[in-house]
């Protein structure tokens, strides 16, 4: 196990490799607005609380609709937190960050 210890708390940081990996899906339609304002916002969100520790797929209904049927997708933009579970679903733009953060979560009050 690769930690590395900091001796003025006494407590141990976990590698990037050990810590919790948020993976998530971003389903969008095409170029909309809601859409770009919905990719723009979880990249930053994820940036600033998440750094390092988070994969994003971005998904185009558009190109890729048989992937949207599979997930029973009723409204878009579309965030789907696939781990850690349980899994979460968020519908908009992500322009809430403390919407967001506690959907993910990530925070647990709002």
């Amino acid at each position: 196990m690769d930690k590395k210890r900091d001796h003025s708390v006494g407590t141990e940081i976990l590698a990037n490799k050990e810590r919790t990996k948020y993976v998530l899906r971003l389903y969008i339609t095409g170029a909309s607005p809601n859409s770009v304002r919905a990719i723009v916002n979880i990249k930053q969100i994820c940036e600033a609380h998440i750094k390092e520790e988070y994969s994003l797929e971005i998904i185009d209904i558009y190109q890729q609709h048989t992937l949207a049927e599979s997930e029973q997708i009723i409204a878009l933009p579309l965030l789907i937190k696939k781990s850690p579970l349980p899994e979460r679903r968020l519908i908009g733009d992500m322009s809430d960050t403390n919407k967001v953060l506690y959907g993910l979560g990530i925070i647990t009050e709002r």
